[in-house]
């Protein structure tokens, strides 16, 4: 029996499902970016583990990540998010969940979509690791895109954030060269 080889972080059932079907693919649909943008930025301090196990309380609390329904979000509906054991109850983060779902909206008017914006970070195009290289905690395109979302109003979006967002989009292929789904991730 042949055993698969997956990056070394994928070791529990939700975090193999999460490598093999979704860390690293490309995505081009704006509220699924929105989704992990929120997501990232709740994960800051903590595992991205504890995030899966809450994700789908996150989709449920959060309007399934809509930016138009999270960017109307009120005092009275974060205090009430801030009461909901499912999520992070961190009153920052949720605070920039809605402040950013309003930049998100802001983004989606000027360049068309949000896709449109953060794909031209990478030229339009995956940066893969080579084999060798090692993964980073930032680069120049996650320290660029930090830079001109902070200057656009966003929260929760520091360089080292941005380039996990980065990767889980699939604008970086991080996998290990010799993992699976580093060759089937174009």
């Amino acid at each position: 029996m042949k055993t698969i080889k997956r990056c070394d972080w994928a070791r529990t059932d939700q975090s193999i499902a999460y490598h093999d079907r979704e860390w690293g693919v490309p995505v081009h649909d704006d509220r699924l970016l929105f989704e992990f943008l929120v997501l990232e930025g709740a994960q800051a301090g903590l595992s991205w583990e504890t995030i899966l196990q809450k994700r789908d309380n996150y989709r449920q609390a959060f309007d399934n990540f809509e930016p138009a329904k999270v960017a109307r979000y009120n005092d009275k509906k974060t205090a009430k998010l801030l009461t909901n054991p499912g999520i992070v109850r961190n009153r920052l983060k949720v605070a920039a969940a809605v402040q950013n779902a309003r930049s998100f909206l802001a983004i989606q008017k000027e360049f068309g979509s949000f896709d449109n914006y953060v794909w031209r970070f990478v030229n339009s195009r995956s940066i893969r690791r080579k084999p060798g290289q090692p993964i980073l905690t930032h680069t120049p395109e996650s320290d660029a895109l930090s830079k001109d979302l902070l200057a656009r109003g966003f929260k929760f979006v520091g360089p080292t954030i941005c380039y996990a967002f980065m990767q889980a989009v699939g604008m970086v292929n991080d996998h290990n060269p010799d993992c699976f789904r580093y060759r089937e991730i174009k």
